[in-house]
């Protein structure tokens, strides 16, 4: 996997990320620290793509084992150390799965296979942060 993040410079801290698969993105620093709030910070958009990581294998769990998934969600709240490196420290992430018949014990497991097996970003950020997550069940 490849990605060019290009600084667009020379007045504030805005950054282009264009990848391999041809979407590109922008990221800023906050206005105290030189950017122009033109898009997400950059650590923001490694705990969102965490998130779209683990909400993409509990739908493809979900479905590849029958169930009537309409909807997922996940809501994360994290922590950072105070000193630099600033990594995450704690990681919460709160899932909604909309369906119907959903069945718990299904909706957990396929939560805990995304985060000990399938989902890349949730593995290697856990080597800094606690990870620890919940979900409720909303019936269509």
């Amino acid at each position: 996997m490849d990605c060019t993040v290009k600084w667009v410079g020379p007045n504030g801290m805005s950054f282009v990320a264009e990848t391999e698969s041809g979407h590109a993105f922008v990221m800023d620093g906050a206005p105290e620290g030189g950017g122009r709030n033109l898009g997400p910070r950059p650590m923001e958009t490694v705990l969102a793509g965490t998130g779209g990581c683990t909400a993409y294998d509990v739908v493809l769990i979900l479905k590849k084992s029958g169930q009537k998934v309409s909807g997922c969600e996940v809501r994360l709240s994290s922590e950072r150390a105070e000193t630099d490196p600033k990594v995450f420290t704690k990681i919460h992430m709160h899932f909604v799965v909309r369906g119907r018949d959903l069945k718990a014990s299904t909706v957990e497991s396929a939560i805990k296979l995304s985060h000990n097996k399938y989902c890349s970003a949730s593995i290697m950020l856990g080597k800094t942060a606690t990870i620890s997550h919940d979900y409720e069940i909303v019936a269509d």
